[in-house]
């Protein structure tokens, strides 16, 4: 049976995440500490701190030589973190102009590390097209649009047996397709899930 981390909303964790966020903490790795700017866009929700925590110590602290994708990058937090752990490369793919923007300014902030890759398009679009494979993959889109179970196909040309795929959602997620949760929390109202192949 899946492991559970309940964290319920009460331990500092935004119930729901509605609130604004106006920066993101990087908690781990070679930025730990580093306070990135966020957007005002509304509906951003950036990862909350204790939940990038729990998901990284899933994963292990040290990403050394990894490929992430996050295809809905938003404020950066878990690429940037990703990248912070040792990640070898990050790529984040956002569509709005104002984010976009901000990820790029947080970039130069960090000193515009190599192997981080910020790319203005749609995530379905990048998905079905590209070549890469990548060793985890952050899925976060905005809620109540139906993107997980849209982009849920796409993951197997992008990955390999033994990638790891992290998904937030408003609901707990069992399995989509090939893919199983090994990992599940809830902060508030949000579920994230740590998702494998069984076979890996």
């Amino acid at each position: 049976k899946p492991a559970r981390d309940p964290l319920g909303g009460s331990a500092g964790v935004p119930a729901g995440r509605g609130a604004d966020v106006s920066e993101v903490r990087i908690i781990g790795g070679q930025w730990k500490r580093s306070k990135l700017p966020v957007a005002d866009k509304p509906g951003l929700r950036p990862t909350p701190d204790r939940v990038r925590e729990t998901l990284f110590n899933w994963l292990g602290q040290d990403l050394d030589g990894w490929h992430c994708l996050d295809p809905f990058a938003g404020s950066g937090a878990l690429g940037f973190e990703a990248a912070s752990r040792g990640a070898a490369r990050v790529v984040m793919i956002e569509k709005s102009a104002r984010v976009l923007a901000a990820l790029h300014e947080n970039l130069q902030l960090l000193h515009t590390p190599k192997g981080v890759e910020i790319i203005r398009g749609d995530a379905l679009q990048y998905l079905a097209s590209a070549k890469s494979k990548f060793d985890l993959i952050f899925l976060d889109p905005p809620y109540h649009k139906g993107w997980i179970e849209r982009l849920a196909p796409l993951l197997a040309a992008v990955t390999h047996e033994e990638s790891a795929v992290y998904v937030e959602a408003e609901y707990e997620i069992d399995s989509l397709g090939e893919w199983h949760s090994v990992r599940h929390g809830k902060a508030g109202e949000v579920h994230f899930h740590l998702m494998r192949r069984l076979s890996a």
